[in-house]
């Protein structure tokens, strides 16, 4: 098993740490197809899925590497798979290594099935600029960034490997082949019976999951969860003692919004040369991607890690470039 791989300053303790760019498991005889942040090898009826420490953000993967993030992910959708089994079924087989897991493999089915419990990212911009239809279901006026909806909202979007997903209506999905009926019933109440369960599981480690985004793919045995469960890079996890409606969640969050507004505030959002990350935002985001993971397995509660409110690192970043 080989890596494409370097050593930089570790951001969480002192020392290197090894960061892995690619993989290469196989040499030429079998080589990956990668995504923006995992490396995929086809098996034949199954998969092995490496996740690197590669870091995408509006659909782009950025020239950082981000310490700790491949086998902090691994080790929480490990956690989440084998917890849900008996929700609904899942590919996961067996882990292969500390960031790789073997998996049964499947048809994928190219919809993204997000789930939405609170009013933020993108449906929160959409209903400051007057839009109240979320996916068929009409939002009251008056609603505040971060303010829990009145009903879950599922806001399905198509799957591609290449450029933007686009929201797409159950009637679409149908007349488009993508599901039948009979599948879109299914994965539409599993994906609410998952989300019920994921928030359940996250509360008792005192941690909000406002929304997620999960795949399915067809099995012979049936449809299957594939892909990734709720983690840093899927799933949005805030601090419910710090959650305030009205506001932003970045200071306690442990998910990626918190690299994708600093984006947004350097003027990044998917257009042109991707930025390179500077350390102080290296180390926020690898706080949070090895939080994600051990406070959901209650190794370490969210205060061991302080975290840095955004204000604070872009005062820090100014400082040393006046």
């Amino acid at each position: 098993m080989t890596y494409a791989s370097e050593r930089v300053p570790d951001p969480l303790g002192s020392g290197l740490v090894e960061v892995i760019r690619n993989s290469n498991l196989f040499g030429g005889a079998n080589p990956p197809r990668r995504g923006k942040v995992r490396d995929v090898y086809d098996l034949g009826n199954e998969l092995i899925i490496v996740t690197t420490d590669r870091v995408s953000a509006f659909d782009v993967v950025l020239p950082t590497l981000i310490p700790h993030k491949g086998e902090s992910l691994h080790a929480l959708s490990l956690y989440w798979f084998e917890r849900t089994m008996g929700v609904f079924p899942n590919h996961l087989i067996e882990p292969f290594s500390k960031r790789a897991l073997r998996v049964k493999k499947a048809q994928r089915i190219d919809i993204e099935w997000v789930l939405r419990a609170y009013l933020y990212g993108s449906a929160w911009r959409a209903y400051l600029k007057g839009q109240r239809i979320l996916s068929g279901v009409r939002l009251p006026e008056g609603l505040e960034m971060a303010e829990e909806l009145p009903e879950t909202v599922l806001t399905p979007t198509t799957k591609s490997d290449v450029g933007h997903d686009i929201e797409i209506s159950k009637k679409e999905a149908i007349d488009r082949g993508l599901v039948s009926i009979q599948e879109w019933n299914e994965l539409e109440e599993a994906c609410f019976s998952l989300f019920r369960h994921y928030r359940s599981d996250a509360m008792t480690r005192g941690i909000i999951i406002p929304d997620f985004k999960l795949e399915f793919g067809r099995h012979e045995n049936g449809l299957i969860q594939i892909d990734e469960p709720p983690t840093h890079d899927s799933a949005r996890f805030w601090d419910v003692r710090r959650y305030k409606s009205g506001a932003p969640q970045e200071t306690h969050c442990l998910d990626k919004e918190y690299l994708r507004e600093y984006l947004r505030r350097v003027g990044f959002e998917g257009e042109g040369q991707p930025p390179v990350l500077p350390p102080q935002i290296t180390r926020e985001v690898s706080k949070r991607c090895v939080a994600s993971r051990l406070v959901f397995s209650g190794e370490k509660r969210i205060d061991d890690f302080d975290l840095r409110n955004l204000e604070q690192v872009m005062d820090e970043l100014r400082s040393v470039q006046s």
